[in-house]
């Protein structure tokens, strides 16, 4: 795993409620537009950044992250692990929080240098898994 489930349960609760979803566009089909729903649902934000730049679940989209005019709280990555370094490093010059690594994305070294710049930073999980689990256990 790469992240304490205490990592999981801080993104999920205390590190804010504006996600920007990296990969997000209106195809149903992509595990991206399920797991944005589910992050409405328990009550987030969710930002498309998308390079069509559409609006999802109501959100209006952004071509890059650094596009986004207001602050983001969380970057969740829906993009292969060759390219989510370089998001991994885009959030943090957005000065996001943290980063989340959707399942099947696994970048160690963009992992480490997003802890080491400060961030949160989840790998390989999915939040539409653990936050049904986390209120669950609460």
């Amino acid at each position: 795993m790469y992240a304490d489930d205490e990592t999981v349960r801080r993104i999920l609760q205390d590190t804010g409620d504006t996600w920007a979803v990296v990969g997000l566009s209106n195809n149903r089909s992509r595990a991206a537009y399920r797991v944005a729903e589910v992050l409405q649902r328990f009550g987030k934000r969710v930002v498309p950044v998308h390079p069509k730049a559409e609006t999802v679940h109501g959100e209006q989209g952004y071509t890059a992250l650094a596009d986004v005019p207001f602050p983001v709280d969380v970057v969740d990555v829906f993009v292969n692990s060759d390219l989510a370094g370089t998001v991994a490093d885009e959030a943090v010059a957005a000065g996001a929080k943290a980063v989340w690594f959707q399942l099947g994305v696994i970048d160690e070294t963009a992992y480490e240098r997003a802890r080491a710049a400060g961030l949160d930073m989840v790998m390989d999980r999915c939040p539409a898994i653990e936050i049904p689990a986390l209120a669950r256990r609460s």
